[in-house]
C-alpha cells in the first residue's frame, strides 16, 4: 500500500539526516573545548599546548636571569700585568699564586676552560662578606651567596660535602662574614689539590712564563 511505502521512505530520510541541532550544537561545544584546551581545559594533560608554552617561558626566563647575573661578573679584577718574578713565584705555591690579583686572573681564566670557574668566584665572594661590617649588607650578601653558589638549584653551584653544607644551613639563621668560612677552606683545598697543578702544566700558565721570558732576554 501506498501509506506504508511513505512510512518506509520517511524512515530512512529520518535515518540519514544530520543530528538534530541541539546535538549538534553540543558537539560543536565539545569540539571548541577540545581546540582550545589551554584556555579551558578541566584536566592538566601534560601534552597541553598551553603547559608547553608556560614550560618554554619559563626556561627562556631562568636563562635571561642568569645570563644577567653573569654579565655582573667582572671578566678579571683590576691589576697591573705580572711581573716574570711573580709568575715564576707562582710555581712554587699556590698560595703564593692566590696572593695577587694577576694570578687569581690567570688562574680563573684557567678554570674557566675547565668548567669551574666558580669555584674562584664563590671564593672571591666569601673574601668580599668578610670586609663588609653592615649589618643588612652583610645578610643580603650572604644571601646572594647562597643562592648563586651553595643552593642545589643553582647552575654555579660549588662542590661541598654534607657536613659542611649543615654547617652553612645553621649559619644563615644569623649571617656572619664568617657564614662560609668551612666552605671557603675547602675550595680552596680543592683548586689546590686539583686544579691547581694542571694550571701550572697548561697552555695558559707557559705561554705567559715565556712571553715574559722573551720580554727579559730582549731588555
Amino acid at each position: 500500500p501506498m501509506g506504508s511505502e511513505r512510512t518506509e521512505i520517511r524512515k530512512r530520510q529520518m535515518a540519514t539526516t544530520p543530528e538534530t541541532p541541539g546535538a549538534a550544537q553540543a558537539q560543536l561545544s565539545t569540539g571548541n573545548r577540545g581546540s582550545n584546551a589551554c584556555c579551558f581545559c578541566w584536566c592538566c594533560c601534560c601534552s597541553c599546548s598551553c603547559l608547553t608554552v608556560r614550560n618554554q617561558e619559563e626556561e627562556r626566563a631562568r636563562s635571561t636571569s642568569h645570563e644577567l647575573q653573569a654579565e655582573g661578573i667582572p671578566n678579571c679584577e683590576e691589576s697591573p700585568a705580572p711581573t716574570l718574578e711573580e709568575v715564576n713565584a707562582w710555581a712554587q705555591s699556590f698560595d703564593k699564586l692566590m696572593l695577587t690579583p694577576a694570578g687569581r686572573n690567570a688562574f680563573r681564566e684557567f678554570l674557566r676552560t675547565e668548567f669551574s670557574e666558580e669555584n674562584m668566584l664563590f671564593w672571591m665572594a666569601c673574601e668580599e662578606l668578610k670586609q663588609e661590617s653592615n649589618k643588612s649588607v652583610i645578610e643580603e650578601k650572604a644571601r646572594l651567596i647562597y643562592e648563586d653558589y651553595i643552593s642545589i638549584l643553582s647552575p654555579k653551584e660549588v662542590s661541598l660535602d654534607s657536613r659542611v653544607r649543615e654547617v652553612i644551613n645553621r649559619n644563615m639563621l644569623e649571617p656572619s662574614q664568617h657564614t662560609f668560612d668551612d666552605a671557603q677552606l675547602q675550595i680552596y683545598t680543592l683548586m689546590h689539590r686539583d686544579s691547581y697543578p694542571r694550571f701550572m702544566n697548561s697552555a695558559i700558565y707557559k705561554d705567559l712564563l715565556q712571553s715574559l721570558s722573551e720580554k727579559s732576554t730582549e731588555a
